[in-house]
């Protein structure tokens, strides 16, 4: 008999996929849930729910610190923004859960590996990308591309578990679908559709308006080693726990909440909404430590593996050697990243406004317009005629003025 890992969130597409896989594929189903920090909401009672549906074993994997330290933070460290505004959070989380679901596959002796996303989306290529580097010996099986799968819509698999007494917490009521996990929730579906129409506010769930903020500003100091942070405001925790807090606070200012039509790898552009207040803010900051630590050459190089690295994680592309390559250079380039960053929150913006650090390329005797000992004025006149050579010499070939 076939035995089918299945990546299981709980949801409705999930909760109809382990019946449908057993009556389909005559197979055994285990059910295989990471929590990424997604909340207790979906994950309180979730080994019942997936039994109810006939999974034959349901575990639960906590990854949350896996999560942030080798996928979240390595993608931050890059300064990884896709398309100048989305941090990533969806596509950070996929390669980890995937891995998850490896391994408790291979713990329950499965010989096969299932996920429910649709043939319309980025996450069945992240999902079977990370098999296929993971475990290339196990089958896939993506019911919503097989021509078996009828049920294309919300109401049709509302009906099928009903037609077999199986208890769903769904209805046929539920306006956006989301994905969320410590670093971030996303909205899609119902009026975001329509670029046309503006953000609903009903469908934010983790930032208060910006017009609803606080009128006093609130600001946070974070601490970094190597460009990971390592405290909040004078206390040492783990960086996911700094994350937790930062939502928290970054929530109550209306900060991080992104509108964005995006381009899909498979081609078409989809409208999303994006809260990541507490990812946002660590964003900024260092960003802030980048600036005061990292010289021209260096931090100018980091843009060009910003935008590389950024589309190998939102394409997939993880457990690949070009994106070991990759963080090789990134950690690299981060070892001086330790100092101290206050980021301040007022109405949906979070702004580095103070900086120290032990590497701080920053000398204020160099910068002053004070007579200084290092770097006097008249030293750039000879750096101007070297660098503008070329120009010259052009200019005085057109004129007819040739040596």
């Amino acid at each position: 008999m076939k035995k089918i890992a299945l990546a299981y969130s709980g949801g409705l597409d999930t909760s109809v996929i382990i019946p449908w896989l057993k009556e389909n594929m005559a197979c055994e189903v285990y059910a295989v849930v990471g929590d990424v920090g997604q909340g207790e909401e979906e994950l309180v009672g979730v080994e019942k729910k997936a039994k109810d549906s006939g999974a034959k074993d349901c575990v639960v994997v906590d990854l949350k610190r896996e999560f942030v330290d080798d996928f979240v933070m390595p993608t931050v460290m890059a300064g990884c923004i896709y398309e100048g505004r989305y941090l990533l959070g969806t596509a950070m989380a996929r390669p980890i859960l995937a891995k998850a679901q490896v391994e408790a596959g291979r713990k329950f002796g499965c010989n096969a590996l299932a996920h429910g996303c649709t043939g319309k989306g980025n996450d069945q290529v992240r999902f079977e990308s990370a098999y296929a580097a993971l475990a290339p010996d196990m089958e896939i099986i993506a019911p919503w591309r097989m021509d078996q799968w009828k049920l294309t819509g919300r109401i049709a698999m509302l009906d099928y578990l009903k037609a077999r007494n199986i208890p769903t917490t769904a209805s046929a009521t539920k306006i956006y679908s989301r994905d969320r996990n410590l670093w971030h929730i996303s909205h899609e579906g119902g009026s975001i559709e329509d670029p046309w129409n503006a953000p609903p506010e009903d469908c934010f769930m983790l930032t208060v308006s910006p017009e609803k903020a606080p009128d006093k500003a609130e600001e946070v100091t974070l601490a970094f080693e190597a460009g990971r942070p390592v405290a909040l405001n004078g206390e040492k925790m783990l960086a996911w726990k700094i994350i937790e807090k930062l939502n928290v606070i970054g929530g109550k200012h209306g900060v991080g909440r992104v509108d964005l039509v995006e381009n899909r790898l498979v081609g078409m552009k989809s409208r999303g909404i994006y809260e990541t207040p507490g990812g946002t803010i660590l964003c900024e900051a260092i960003k802030g430590i980048e600036e005061l630590v990292q010289d021209r050459e260096t931090r100018h190089f980091k843009e060009h593996l910003a935008l590389w690295f950024g589309e190998v994680v939102y394409n997939g592309r993880w457990f690949t050697p070009y994106r070991e390559t990759l963080w090789a250079a990134i950690q690299k380039s981060s070892e001086r990243l330790t100092g101290e960053i206050v980021v301040r929150l007022y109405k949906g913006t979070a702004t580095a406004i103070k900086r120290k650090s032990p590497n701080s390329l920053y000398a204020e005797k160099v910068v002053t317009f004070e007579k200084g000992e290092i770097y006097e004025h008249k030293d750039a006149g000879g750096f101007i005629k070297l660098l503008s050579l070329p120009e010259r010499i052009a200019a005085l070939k057109k004129a007819g003025i040739t040596h």
